[in-house]
């Protein structure tokens, strides 16, 4: 039998249930490369006058095969990696508004807010007339167990909006990023610092009152005390959202928030007068009692979060 000359010819002598790799390797056994040698000699069967014909062992392609109008686009040559195109823009800021773990907290505490109040407005009430009725000043408000809760809930939700707003009035004048790796973190030490700051500070009034005067007045002024922290909270909530959401101007929200604090020192103050300084009647000794319950941790609270901001805030 002759020997097959091409590939055809070999996958003729195969039988037919043969595979792929069977028929490569006998195709490969069979027929074996033969190198080419192209003639040295010069070619002299060209039309007179022409010039020396091309050489038939150089293939090069004319420049208008080579290059076209998507030669140099990345998307026409699937081996090169396909990049953008264009100026990159800034990068967008963290923010309260952009932050889905914030916002669902937000949204939160806005329905419980709205849940509480429809809850307890009539303790709410209560706690009001006897702020504002002298002749009834004497006369305790109860409570129940949920209304304290609830309070105490609200405290809670003080502490985390007064983190907040120290977070958007570091981020803004202060400094906007820091050594910490996340935002939550020094966001979640704003929010402790303030939590410590509540707790220190009825822990000081009630060992303060304890001293000085009876048990029952220092209950009902603990109770006072809890109701106004907890609406701190409520009535500061609103401008945090225009903040956070709105573009409020921060000139705005910083007298908002500075009339509200005043207000609940002087609620706090006139509290505290009625229950424990108004039968004496001495003014010298509410303001020193006031001066260093209020005013001394309040100072001390800015001072902590300044040392704590500057200890966290990158330097240049």
């Amino acid at each position: 039998m002759a020997r097959p000359q091409t590939p055809y010819q070999v996958l003729r002598l195969l039988p037919k249930d043969a595979t792929p790799a069977q028929q490569d390797s006998a195709i490969q056994a069979w027929l074996k490369d033969v190198e080419i040698r192209y003639s040295e000699q010069p070619d002299t069967l060209h039309l007179p006058g022409e010039g020396i014909p091309r050489d038939m062992t150089t293939a090069e392609i004319p420049l208008y095969y080579r290059e076209n109008f998507f030669s140099n686009d990345t998307l026409y040559h699937e081996e090169l990696q396909a990049g953008g195109s264009g100026v990159a823009g800034d990068p967008v800021p963290e923010t309260l508004s952009n932050d889905n773990v914030i916002t669902g907290l937000l949204i939160i505490c806005f329905l419980f807010i709205a849940f509480t109040l429809s809850r307890i407005s009539g303790f709410i009430v209560k706690q009001l007339k006897d702020f504002f009725y002298v002749q009834r000043a004497d006369r305790d408000v109860t409570e129940t167990g949920n209304e304290v809760k609830f309070q105490f809930v609200f405290v809670g939700l003080t502490c985390l909006v007064y983190g907040l707003l120290y977070y958007l009035y570091a981020t803004a004048y202060i400094a906007d990023t820091f050594t910490l790796s996340s935002q939550y973190s020094i966001l979640g030490i704003f929010v402790g610092v303030f939590m410590l700051y509540f707790l220190l500070r009825f822990s000081l009034y009630h060992g303060i009152n304890i001293l000085f005067f009876d048990k029952r007045r220092n209950t009902k002024f603990l109770t006072s005390l809890l109701f106004i922290t907890a609406m701190e909270g409520a009535i500061l909530f609103p401008i945090l959202l225009l903040l956070a959401y709105l573009h409020f101007s921060p000139v705005y929200a910083a007298i908002y928030v500075t009339a509200v604090v005043i207000l609940v020192k002087i609620l706090t103050f006139y509290k505290s007068y009625v229950i424990f300084f108004k039968q004496n009647r001495v003014f010298l000794q509410i303001i020193l009692y006031f001066c260093a319950l209020e005013m001394v941790p309040l100072l001390t609270l800015w001072g902590g979060l300044s040392v704590i901001v500057d200890i966290f805030k990158i330097k240049i």
